[in-house]
């Protein structure tokens, strides 16, 4: 079992590990309102799709405990304020979308039939179900992938899919914890994820924590890693999937899939079918953030880069889907052609 849980839901507050502190300082933030929650997202103090997702049902969940006495024409008009609030907090990861969504249908469906005590808890039962979920599922994605790692094999990933962008496991990181937990002997390669540095901060921080061997690289390095013949699998996360199999994630995921497919190198998504926008085509249609220039600027408040410099900073980048050997799922291994075989898990749910 991992040994940090990136959220904790007691005594009606959340408990966020605010991983912008981490590797060198381990603090919890505590979130008592909905716009803490929002904060939080906001300023990546919580990071990571499928965490994001569970974070912002607790969020609902607080506001609606705000506004548990009140009648339910004014409980519904500031449950409208709360979803709007957390909705704009961060536009790549579909997690908080779906999250939210389910959490909308939960007010929908009492709206006009229970009282409003009743929708409250409803409420808070559907975000702890959310986070069970999402527990189960990383298990079960783990489970999945922990094929795709044999014994000797060098594994690189990027950015940060751990315990900490879940609720307690993993999606790519479950599959190395899977494949660890098997006994089997391989080597992490954690590249550094400029600019933020979540596979530094908090990737490499993980894998010391739980003794699995790793390797922390710059980013630039991976291909010459790939070159010497010390790669044998890439395996990363994903914020959101379009119906075709295109992946966004971390940017400076695609030039790493450009590489591994140029060096005969398989290349998996581990994913939960929560991160599979089936709305949207192809990954033309997904939104890409962007993040403030002095994250590249600075490092750790520190000035790198001249004043007034220009600076471009997408968090995300766009994998095509030519380029994933296999997308890694609770209900098992897709693989090309996406599009169909993406339905055909949907199908099967």
């Amino acid at each position: 079992m991992p040994k940090v849980a990136s959220l904790v839901w007691k005594n009606d507050h959340l408990e966020l590990i605010d991983q912008t502190k981490l590797p060198l300082s381990f603090e919890v933030v505590q979130c008592t309102t909905y716009k803490e929650v929002a904060d939080a997202i906001r300023t990546m103090k919580v990071r990571g799709a499928p965490a994001i997702g569970a974070t912002a049902a607790f969020g609902v969940a607080l506001g609606a405990l705000e506004l548990r006495a009140v009648p339910w024409a004014e409980f519904l008009s500031g449950m409208d304020k709360v979803f709007a609030e957390l909705a704009a907090t961060r536009p790549t990861a579909v997690n908080l979308f779906w999250a939210l969504e389910r959490m909308g249908k939960v007010v929908e469906d009492g709206k006009g039939i229970a009282p409003v005590n009743a929708v409250v808890d409803a409420l808070v039962d559907e975000a702890e179900l959310i986070a069970q979920e999402d527990i189960d599922t990383c298990h079960r994605i783990g489970e999945v992938g922990a094929s795709v790692i044999s014994s000797g094999a060098g594994v690189l990933t990027i950015c940060n899919a751990g315990a900490l962008a879940t609720v307690d496991y993993g999606t790519a990181l479950g599959v190395i914890r899977a494949a660890h937990s098997q006994g089997k002997d391989f080597h992490v390669y954690t590249p550094e994820t400029r600019p933020f540095l979540q596979g530094s901060r908090l990737t490499a921080w993980e894998l010391l924590e739980e003794g699995i061997p790793t390797t922390l690289i710059t980013d630039s390095m991976a291909g010459c890693l790939m070159q010497a013949g010390k790669v044998q699998v890439v395996i990363v996360g994903a914020d959101r999937i379009a119906a075709n199999g295109d992946t966004a994630n971390k940017i400076g995921t695609y030039a790493f899939s450009v590489l591994a497919k140029y060096h005969g190198i398989p290349f998996y998504v581990a994913a939960p079918l929560s991160t599979v926008d089936r709305g949207i085509a192809s990954g033309r249609q997904i939104p890409i953030e962007e993040r403030p220039a002095g994250e590249v600027t600075h490092i750790c408040g520190h000035q790198i880069a001249p004043t007034g410099i220009n600076v471009y900073n997408p968090a995300f980048d766009v994998t095509p889907a030519g380029l994933i050997s296999g997308i890694i799922t609770e209900a098992g291994m897709i693989v090309p052609p996406f599009g169909l075989h993406l339905e055909q898990a949907f199908a099967s749910k």
